[in-house]
């Protein structure tokens, strides 16, 4: 059976550049360099960006179940180097995140990964370009199975969007998806449009009935009241009796 775009399907891969791995859905080789992560195969839409754009592109038109490879150019992978990605930083924001940074060492700054050029002095020259733009690199990949489950594919896109997943319910009747939380809605209204491309389902947040939003309420005042109740008690107990006056 041939994968075609939109099709949510599970899928293994291993990255690599100039032969050495650099990402893996198997857990063996993610020990192999050093990743602690859950490494598993991953759950993904075909054709909408849910991997590096080469590999995606690849994937239409494959056979479940066949092994495949595909080289992809620095344009379709991690992109060409920036030059005005090179900048000078001084050496106080490494100190004052207790980092003392040296020539070829790579480290994760304000959710960069940035390499170490050359340390002079006050100053640090570092690199904000992927450690692998500009450089080919390869994936070999094999489909393992179609999702037709909605249950499944919503929970690809919530690990995809939201990196941890929140109750819900599915209306098939009505194609909605109702997520449980409310307070996740202003997230939901950022996706939604995204949601409804991959999944075909419109997303709403269901609201909790006015009864219920007054129990709450009526709770948070009372844990309120609690918490002045202990701190006045907090203040008389510091309170010292008056010392009497020497007659």
């Amino acid at each position: 059976m041939q994968v075609q775009k939109n099709d949510f399907i599970e899928i293994e891969f291993t990255g690599k550049s100039n032969n050495e791995i650099f990402d893996t859905t198997h857990p063996e080789e993610a020990k192999s360099i050093g990743l602690d992560a859950d490494v598993k195969p991953m759950v993904i839409s075909v054709g909408n960006e849910m991997l590096l754009k080469g590999l995606d592109d690849a994937l239409d038109g494959k056979e479940i179940g066949e092994k495949y490879s595909v080289h992809i150019l620095p344009e379709k992978g991690f992109g060409k180097r920036n030059a005005s990605l090179i900048k000078t930083i001084p050496m106080r924001i490494f100190r004052e995140k207790n980092l003392n940074p040296a020539p070829g060492m790579v480290f994760q700054l304000d959710q960069h990964l940035v390499r170490i050029l050359s340390v002079s002095g006050g100053r640090v020259i570092a690199d904000f370009n992927n450690p692998l733009a500009g450089k080919e690199i390869d994936y070999d990949f094999k489909i393992l199975r179609k999702v037709d489950d909605n249950k499944e594919k919503i929970n690809a896109i919530q690990d995809f969007f939201f990196r941890q997943r929140f109750e819900f319910i599915i209306n098939e009747k009505d194609k909605k998806i109702i997520f449980k939380e409310e307070k996740i809605k202003p997230i939901i209204d950022v996706f939604k449009d995204k949601f409804k491309t991959l999944s075909g389902f419109d997303v709403e947040v269901e609201e909790k009935k006015q009864e219920e939003k007054t129990e709450d309420k009526k709770e948070e005042s009372k844990e309120e009241k609690k918490s002045e109740e202990k701190k006045e008690e907090k203040t008389e107990d510091k309170i010292e009796e008056p010392k009497e006056e020497n007659k």
